[in-house]
């Protein structure tokens, strides 16, 4: 029985480092770089279309009968903006020597956005100061813009956190 029992162990013993020899070897076929198909390449797609430029940002606008509004900036900038009460969708915006139309942006927020996007003007007013920025470079061009009137608003009263609630 003895004898039957170690030719058994020994059958185990063997059979365990055969098995931990040929694992890996096992492992490392399976594990081989796959080769795969290279996908066919798909035609560039079509650019989409420029949007039309119907020649609204272009021209030099008519101000003769508008209402001025002188705007004082950050760093000694400064701005005019001309508006028609007749025209609510456009307005004229002079900035340096330039004068420019600029249209009316819808938005959900209640400011009034303004863009040309032919020069890449965006203004975006709220009632306590303006923004110019190019949308094309992404930059402020003028920021904390304010009229006569913005400036006489007086300035919000702070909120102490201890009695806000």
């Amino acid at each position: 029985m003895r004898k039957i029992l170690s030719t058994s162990l020994s059958t185990l013993v063997l059979l365990c480092a055969s098995l931990a020899v040929t694992a890996p070897q096992a492992q490392a076929q399976t594990t081989t770089k796959k080769t795969t198909k290279k996908a066919a390449k798909k035609p560039a797609a079509k650019a989409a279309p420029a949007e039309v430029d119907d020649g609204e940002d272009e021209g030099t606008p008519d101000v003769k009968a508008s209402v001025t509004v002188d705007y004082k900036c950050e760093l000694g900038n400064s701005l005019t903006l001309f508006t028609n009460a007749e025209d609510d969708k456009h307005i004229a915006l002079r900035w340096g020597k330039t004068l420019r139309r600029l249209t009316r942006v819808p938005t959900t927020t209640g400011a009034n956005r303004f863009e040309n996007r032919k020069y890449g003007l965006l203004w975006i007013g709220i009632p306590a100061k303006g923004i110019l920025l190019d949308s094309k470079t992404g930059h402020q061009l003028a920021n904390e813009c304010k009229s006569a009137a913005q400036e006489e608003m007086p300035a919000p009263a702070p909120v102490d956190p201890a009695h806000s609630l």
